[in-house]
């Protein structure tokens, strides 16, 4: 079930509020494109700068409109354990198919209390656990040692990795045995991620080029590298051009330019600066989905 292409859903925003009819629009575009499956609410959905009420509702949503076509992790953590045991609560009541629990930020815990984290939602809510590592925003990094320590509660199943260290894959791998679900987080390292026992992306670029991602994990998933990496090196301008900035910044301007919703984020992430608009667009361009504009 949790295996190749899932997007790390943006959150449309519209004269600042949360515009749900975008949102929907972008879900169903998602899942007619060939995405294999859909993460609200995570650090693209802008999930720090969104209300109890904006954050529920997002994940309310994707689960009505996917329908089950394709699963659901719906994005809960959060640095407070109790509130990320409250989002969890939610994400099963309203059907959704796992959650994703981000590191504790700010707080900077111990690993003792990482897995203690994990361990009070794991016990507290009957749901597929997917663990999400990624110390450029927590500034913690769990350790394999304590994700073999989590592996082996009830409820974890797998990590989303954005650490970029390719080694981690194989690592965890063993630690965490060959039935733990290994998601890249990161879209520039997913061909290595793979290769190395990865299962898939949580992926941002998927956003605005869902066939193209979900094509290439297909690929990785049957093993023919060598159209992976043909994909992957199709795609990489893009990657790169999606983190010239912030994320979600580079990527709701993307999306912008396929119609699919306005450009706007919250603060404190600022509006694109016109150089990092004219590098994504190049890179849209690039890649073949978007035409250049003709010369006046």
């Amino acid at each position: 079930m949790f295996k190749g292409s899932f997007t790390a859903l943006i959150s449309p925003f519209k004269d600042g509020a949360f515009d749900e009819t975008a949102y929907e629009r972008l879900i169903e575009w998602q899942i007619a494109q060939g995405t294999h499956g859909l993460v609200p609410v995570g650090t693209t959905g802008e999930s720090p700068t969104l209300s109890y009420e904006e954050h529920k509702r997002a994940v309310e949503i994707c689960v009505e409109t996917a329908r089950k076509r394709v699963p659901v992790i719906a994005g809960a953590g959060s640095n407070s354990t109790l509130e990320a045991i409250e989002f969890s609560r939610h994400a099963k009541d309203v059907g959704a198919d796992a959650v994703l629990i981000v590191m504790p930020y700010y707080n900077k815990p111990t690993q003792e209390g990482l897995y203690l984290h994990v361990k009070a939602i794991n016990d507290a809510v009957d749901i597929p656990i997917v663990l999400y590592n990624v110390p450029s925003r927590t500034v913690v990094d769990m350790s394999v040692a304590t994700m073999a320590r989590c592996a082996k509660l009830k409820n974890v199943i797998g990590v989303k990795d954005a650490t970029a260290n390719l080694a981690r894959a194989s690592q965890q791998r063993l630690a965490c045995g060959p039935d733990f679900v290994l998601l890249s987080g990161e879209d520039a390292t997913a061909l290595g991620f793979n290769a190395h026992g990865g299962q898939g992306c949580i992926s941002v670029t998927a956003n605005v080029a869902p066939a193209l991602c979900a094509e290439f994990q297909n690929a990785c998933l049957a093993g023919d590298f060598v159209k992976a990496r043909s994909i992957h090196e199709r795609l990489m301008p893009l990657h790169d051009a999606l983190f010239i900035e912030t994320n979600p910044g580079p990527v709701k301007y993307a999306a912008s330019l396929l119609g699919l919703c306005s450009p706007e984020a919250r603060l404190p992430l600022a509006p694109l600066s016109e150089a990092s608009k004219r590098a994504v667009e190049e890179a849209m361009i690039s890649v073949g989905l978007l035409q250049a504009k003709a010369a006046e």
